[in-house]
């Protein structure tokens, strides 16, 4: 694998990792105390000294953080990433299958077919239900498990997120949009 090819697969990771833990509308769910025992404060011995500049492995040891915080709000839910976010994204108003799927493969550069496929364990699951219209929803099953794990990841996302000043998050945001911008350009053309 060349650097480019590992530069554009974390960069597209940690904007799966966004996906990961946030609402269609790209916020997190509000903090509140931790739903479990489980959610512990992680501490470190020694900061290091903040980086020059925004690099690929920054990216993802942030993207792996994310993964951390997701894999632990899913314990219990028999839920995988891919089933997280096909059913977290479909939350809102009901969508329509097709769509959803090209959305999520767009958002996640995961194959449609590995999106179909975690939609049909969802429908399996009962955490998606077909509209009467054809489209897709979440069940009241669908919606609670949103809800636990919205709820668990949010005060580690809070915590997170509350430590850096809103301008900050702001420019991070437009830089980390233009990055993944290029590279989606840069993927359709090599």
């Amino acid at each position: 694998m060349n650097s480019r090819t590992t530069v554009v697969g974390i960069a597209v990771s940690a904007i799966a990792a966004a996906l990961l833990l946030t609402g269609c509308d790209g916020t997190t769910a509000e903090a509140g105390p931790p739903a479990s025992s489980t959610v512990a404060a992680v501490t470190t011995t020694q900061s290091a000294p903040a980086p020059a500049t925004l690099t690929p492995s920054i990216i993802g040891q942030a993207e792996k953080h994310h993964t951390a915080v997701l894999v632990r709000a899913l314990t219990g839910t028999t839920l995988d990433e891919k089933q997280w976010i096909v059913l977290n994204q479909a939350t809102g108003e009901p969508v329509e299958r097709a769509a959803h799927i090209n959305r999520i493969a767009g958002l996640t550069q995961w194959a449609p077919a590995e999106v179909e496929t975690a939609l049909n364990a969802l429908l399996a699951k009962g955490l998606l239900a077909n509209t009467p219209h054809g489209r897709l929803e979440p069940t009241t099953a669908g919606n609670a498990v949103v809800g636990k794990v919205r709820s668990e990841s949010g005060a580690i996302l809070a915590a997170a997120y509350g430590a850096v000043p809103a301008d900050d998050l702001a420019t991070a945001a437009r830089v980390l949009a233009a990055i993944t911008a290029r590279m989606a350009e840069e993927l359709t053309h090599g």
